[in-house]
């Protein structure tokens, strides 16, 4: 018989109740939270790769992978609520309830950090390069900083919006850097990781559970996905063919402003990008540290965990911070 009481949540603590705050996203914060860990600054090389495999097999892996992606979010929702009475609010959860208590940790947490804390460096790169790159078109008789100290800039701004306690205090960073990803994708043509997590902050009922509001989230967010990437790679490959370099606006010379401003809006989408993937890390962090350390919830935890956190991605970037 399938239980009609209220979701419960795996290991919460208490801090998922919902009644919390936590539990109060609307259907289309998951969008903007998809669009914005979705699109990023990667479909700029999409030219490039289709310049590799030309038209035809170009077209088909471009069409798989956004099908392969859009059903693999399905089933991930899916599962969000597939035991009656209990959401998975993270894929750790998930994992230890398929594979074991012990077993589904090893299984599932060092994957999710590698690509979430990975992308939070290359965000950290890549926002550094592109602030660079907008203050030498804007002002080209400026003193020239270095780029490693335009990735400690970059890095600053998260010395403060990491201080944000959850999703729904992101989501306004996050909107404005979705509508950055569908910005800077517009000009490249015209001239999953963190489902659990999201599905989380909606609320839940037996009459209206959180996976229809954040399907229908997440088909606005794939339909945007699909006017960004599509004609990126095929109006790029076509205008620039062979040539086209692997940032499809680095072939962009002029004018300056245009690429002055695309270079602004890919900052604001990293941004907004670093914070969604970070969220579940600092999650883990400061669960970690309340349980272990007997640290007391709180300002302090947060300032400690997530400003650690920040440094250390910024570390981690030094390979990258070349001094050109």
């Amino acid at each position: 018989m399938v239980s009609t009481s209220p979701p419960k949540e795996i290991q919460s603590n208490g801090k998922w109740a919902e009644g919390d705050s936590n539990r109060r996203a609307k259907w289309w914060y998951s969008t903007f939270h998809t669009v914005t860990v979705m699109i990023g600054a990667g479909v700029l090389s999409l030219p490039y790769a289709m310049a590799y495999l030309g038209w035809g097999p170009g077209t088909m892996v471009l069409v798989l992978s956004w099908c392969m992606t859009l059903n693999t979010m399905w089933q991930m929702i899916q599962l969000h609520e597939c035991v009656p009475g209990t959401r998975f609010d993270r894929y750790i959860d998930l994992g230890r309830y398929a594979f074991g208590q012990k077993l589904g940790g090893w299984i599932v947490l060092p994957q999710q950090l590698i690509v979430q804390v990975g992308c939070d460096i290359v965000y950290m790169v890549t926002g550094g390069k592109c602030l660079k790159k907008l203050m030498e078109i804007a002002c080209a008789s400026c003193t020239q900083l270095r780029q490693s100290y335009w990735i400690l800039i970059f890095g600053g701004i998260h010395f403060f919006l990491s201080q944000l306690p959850n999703f729904n205090s992101v989501a306004g960073v996050s909107l404005a850097a979705a509508i950055m990803s569908l910005s800077y994708s517009t000009i490249a043509w015209a001239s999953c990781l963190i489902a659990l997590e999201i599905q989380a902050t909606i609320p839940s009922t037996p009459e209206r559970p959180s996976k229809i509001p954040i399907w229908k989230g997440a088909v606005g967010a794939y339909f945007i996905n699909a006017i960004c990437y599509f004609p990126v790679a095929m109006i790029g490959y076509w205008a620039l063919g062979q040539d086209v370099d692997d940032n499809v606006l680095m072939a962009l010379k002029r004018p300056a402003w245009l690429i002055a401003s695309a270079n602004l809006m890919v900052v604001v989408h990293v941004i907004g990008s670093y914070q969604v993937y970070a969220m579940p890390v600092f999650d883990l962090l400061e669960r970690i540290m309340a349980k272990r350390l007997n640290f007391p919830p709180g300002i302090a935890l947060r300032l400690i965990t997530r400003s650690a956190y920040v440094g250390e991605d910024y570390l981690f970037s030094y390979p990258w911070k070349t001094e050109s």
